[in-house]
């Protein structure tokens, strides 16, 4: 451990924001290179660096500035990297079980009905059944077709509750269109 390290852990502790900008710039590289390398993908990548530095931030209070920094920051950075796997998995999981619109066909008036119905109820159950921000944050990812980070930065929420406020949409999508499915 490095004198300067324990000595910047102190002034966080209390609250330091200079001394939390020095470890952010300090620490901030080598935990993007680990987790870019688990990802593959830079803005997520990017957004597990933020929730992390953003949780040490939180929980300053009970830094322990005779530990390794580096040991905590990775660790706290792998257990948001697992996070984000399980979510996505999750995600892909019950996206595959939502029903993509049909495109009527005109040869076969049962089938266009069927597609008609499966339409009105799908926005039937969007705007009635899925809270407001469930909502906004659904019609942006599926209908105006903007990536989770552009939704975050649009609604100033993180990418994390961007997901999770998809995954939410998804199951009550899915109960309420099981006689569709």
């Amino acid at each position: 451990m490095h004198e300067d390290d324990r000595q910047l852990l102190e002034r966080v502790k209390s609250s330091d924001t200079e001394a939390f900008r020095l470890l952010f710039e300090k620490y901030q590289p080598v935990l993007f290179r680990y987790v870019l390398a688990s990802v593959r993908d830079a803005d997520a990548a990017h957004d597990i660096v933020q929730e992390t530095f953003l949780r040490v931030w939180n929980h300053r209070a009970s830094l322990q500035p005779d530990l390794s920094f580096t040991a905590y920051v990775l660790r706290v950075g792998g257990n948001l990297l697992r996070d984000h796997a399980k979510h996505r998995e999750v995600r892909t999981r019950l996206e595959a079980s939502i029903p993509l619109p049909v495109p009527p066909s005109h040869d076969d008036p049962e089938a266009a009905s069927h597609s008609n119905l499966l339409q009105e109820r799908i926005t039937e159950v969007i705007r009635t059944k899925l809270p407001q921000r469930c909502r906004e944050v659904f019609i942006l990812s599926r209908m105006e077709g903007m990536s989770n980070a552009e939704i975050g930065a649009a609604l100033n929420i993180s990418v994390k509750t961007v997901e999770n406020q998809i995954t939410r949409a998804q199951k009550i999508l899915r109960k309420h269109l099981q006689q569709y499915v």
